[in-house]
């Protein structure tokens, strides 16, 4: 990957997570709830309805969009596919990624948060 389309998935996934994590800590309830449910079930933080949002508003919906989000994530490791049509296959393994490295990320970003409150 060119090291300028490298920089702006780096961007979109910051703003992502900075999004994601206002929303985690308002659902949960705090800071603290909201790390423990990231590490616990980070689906009961709507973390799918989140990632969907986030594809459609920047424009990843498309096969294009799935294979730029796998091309910057190509080194992260994702469970079997079920299989189907390659742009259904492409859509669901980008979201999963995608997903996947959003927790992970919205965790550092509450957690920084919090050093510095």
């Amino acid at each position: 990957m060119q090291l300028f389309m490298q920089q702006y998935f780096d961007t979109i996934l910051r703003e992502a997570a900075g999004n994601f994590a206002e929303r985690c800590v308002h659902r949960a309830g705090g800071p603290e709830q909201a790390l423990a449910a990231l590490a616990a079930d980070p689906e009961s933080l709507g973390r799918s309805d989140f990632v969907s949002a986030f594809f459609s508003e920047n424009l990843l919906e498309d096969t294009a969009g799935s294979c730029f989000v796998l091309e910057a994530l190509e080194r992260r490791t994702l469970s079997a596919d079920a299989g189907g049509p390659v742009a259904e296959v492409l859509s669901r393994q980008a979201r999963a990624a995608f997903a996947d490295v959003l927790s992970v990320q919205t965790s550092q970003v509450i957690q920084q948060q919090q050093i510095y409150s």
